[in-house]
């Protein structure tokens, strides 16, 4: 695959317009798009589930400290 290639910008009424070519196709259908210098930079959005954001995190060995260990017992409620 080519790492860059020559396209042409078209206008859509206030808008510029890009075709990406097959080649450069990105997943989805929203991206990032960004300015640095003159250079326009396009990401892809990933739009991972939380569950698989937890699932690359190392797992918790921690020991926390019991909160409510000097508090009063709650009394029972009644309505």
């Amino acid at each position: 695959m080519p790492n860059s290639c020559h396209v042409h910008l078209y206008r859509n009424g206030q808008n510029q317009v890009l075709t990406i070519p097959q080649e450069f196709a990105l997943p989805g259908k929203e991206v990032l798009l960004r300015k640095v210098g003159s250079r326009l930079i396009i990401e892809p959005i990933r739009h991972d589930s939380l569950l698989s954001l937890l699932s690359t995190l190392p797992e918790i060995t921690d020991n926390f400290p019991d909160v409510d260990e000097e508090l009063l017992p709650l009394d029972d409620i009644i309505l």
